[in-house]
């Protein structure tokens, strides 16, 4: 495994993040307990949760389970940086009740105790906003931080979704109270789609964040997903975002176009998807979130595979991005 350090701290991470989301939802606590075991065995040290994985009436299930995998022992808690978020509704199902979600700082307070509990930790390494909240004062977010932070309940913050206004607005913020600001952006970012380069990116390098991209192989579009349909085991391209993007014949040419080139080359898909970001500016590593042991495999792959100039070339005729900002939009 390759490390490197969160972007202007001393943190080292692996180059390959395990995203956590699946587990509960599609993958069982046992499975992912597995999974989670092979990941610290292959030197992936760097683990991403939310406070909502699980979803629904299992809100916070995903944590539960990180939880029951850190109770074994071996060292595992020691060994993980750990991850999560907070900003979404964890009332339950049906409660609209107050202040249970989003950036006030009684909500952080909540939220932070409550991810402790299900995690069965003392601290988050990691603790990212997971929306920016427009109703809350940056002051008044930074102020909870900066506390959770004294309390050793937490030792950096993140951002997630966040504009590269924002970025810059919250870290000067930040700047202003004596506070250290954000280390991180999570944001989405892959081959098929690349606006963060225009700002987010951008805004990360100059405040001097990690940045996170998820969703890497923007919802299975990436991992071969045209040859899958064709030999029937394509069931996740029926829905979601790679079923959308299909159904746009323009999009379906430029991915058999991708997939074409690297059938050329005798390269994987999704192997490619995750090595290209790992090649761009600024990015710390992609958050992988394997459904089973294979996929995992195949993630931790993707960190040692070098691709060639005419490869990297041949992405770009085929994914263009949009150019830095302002040239993309102005002369």
């Amino acid at each position: 495994m390759k490390y490197t350090q969160l972007g202007r701290t001393g943190l080292e991470v692996s180059r390959l993040v395990l995203g956590t989301m699946n587990f509960g939802p599609q993958t069982n606590e046992a499975d992912s307990h597995a999974i989670m075991d092979a990941a610290l065995d292959a030197g992936v040290n760097f683990f991403d949760t939310a406070n909502v994985y699980g979803w629904g009436e299992n809100k916070g299930r995903t944590e539960e389970i990180l939880g029951t995998w850190f109770a074994q022992g071996g060292e595992r808690r020691d060994k993980v940086v750990l991850a999560t978020k907070v900003y979404g509704n964890m009332a339950a199902e049906g409660d609209a009740w107050p202040n249970h979600h989003k950036l006030s700082a009684l909500n952080i307070r909540r939220a932070v105790d409550a991810s402790l509990k299900r995690l069965q930790t003392d601290h988050i390494d990691l603790y990212q906003f997971h929306h920016i909240d427009r109703s809350t004062p940056v002051e008044e977010i930074w102020q909870a931080i900066d506390v959770l932070i004294q309390q050793g309940k937490i030792l950096y913050a993140g951002s997630s979704n966040f504009a590269g206004w924002k970025i810059a607005q919250t870290n000067e913020t930040a700047k202003r109270l004596g506070s250290y600001g954000l280390v991180s952006e999570q944001c989405l970012y892959n081959l098929a789609e690349r606006r963060a380069e225009m700002e987010v990116i951008p805004a990360a390098q100059e405040y001097g964040l990690g940045v996170i991209p998820w969703s890497p192989l923007h919802g299975g579009l990436l991992g071969g997903v045209i040859r899958k349909e064709r030999e029937g085991g394509a069931a996740r391209s029926a829905s979601g975002r790679s079923a959308d993007a299909l159904a746009n014949t323009t999009v379906r040419a430029q991915i058999q176009a991708y997939e074409d080139l690297l059938d050329k080359h005798g390269l994987e898909p999704g192997e490619v998807g995750l090595a290209w970001l790992l090649t761009r500016p600024g990015v710390t590593g992609p958050i992988s979130g394997p459904r089973t042991r294979e996929q995992l495999d195949s993630a931790v792959r993707a960190v040692d595979l070098e691709l060639s100039d005419e490869v990297l070339a041949s992405l770009d005729e085929i994914f263009p991005g949009p150019g830095p900002s302002p040239e993309a939009f102005a002369w």
